[in-house]
């Protein structure tokens, strides 16, 4: 294989570039810089969650590439389409980016913890539950995350409440609606 591509750095940036490509453009026009937002951030955490693989890539490597530029520039695209200018236009898209980015990251810890474990087996699944169990009763000692030991969001490692991201998003999409409308 590295007769055709360089090196092993070179088949990760044209993999990124692969999966990059599959992510949907809205048209703002059609149904509004908002929606055309929501629909990107959506997508781009359903191909992180879906290819776990990506998040740490971001950490390795500088990523770069004609579906990923197409994509960068459709998404400033949309928010220029709600009223952002310039840097203020990089910085809602910086904003979304990271939020998404970082809420992929849980899920990609959760995939490189599950391969460790299955590469190591019962010995690391049994330090697993060890840390798990240390974690929990060092939770109980305080009231807010002792309440919280009972719910869905405490039953995995790196687990959250059911519909965290899609919140998130929309309290991020609000603050820059608000920030867009004083602009007038």
């Amino acid at each position: 294989m590295y007769w055709h591509v360089g090196s092993k750095d070179d088949l990760v940036l044209l993999a990124t570039d692969l999966v990059w490509g599959d992510l949907a453009l809205p048209d703002p026009d059609a149904i509004g810089w908002r929606a055309a937002a929501a629909a990107m951030a959506a997508d781009l955490y359903r191909m992180f969650t879906g290819h776990p693989w990506l998040v740490q890539v971001f950490a390795g490597h500088v990523v770069y590439g004609e579906s990923k530029a197409r994509h960068d520039e459709h998404q400033l695209a949309v928010y220029e389409a709600g009223g952002f200018t310039g840097a203020e236009a990089d910085r809602a898209a910086a904003a979304v980016f990271t939020y998404v980015l970082g809420n992929a990251a849980g899920v990609a810890a959760t995939a490189s913890l599950t391969r460790k474990l299955d590469r190591n087996g019962d010995g690391a699944q049994k330090r697993l539950a060890e840390a798990m169990t240390t974690a929990q009763e060092i939770a109980a000692r305080f009231p807010r995350l002792r309440a919280r030991l009972e719910t869905a969001a405490a039953t995995g490692y790196a687990a959250s409440p059911d519909q965290t991201f899609e919140f998130g998003l929309r309290a991020l999409l609000d603050g820059l609606s608000r920030s867009d409308s004083r602009r007038g």
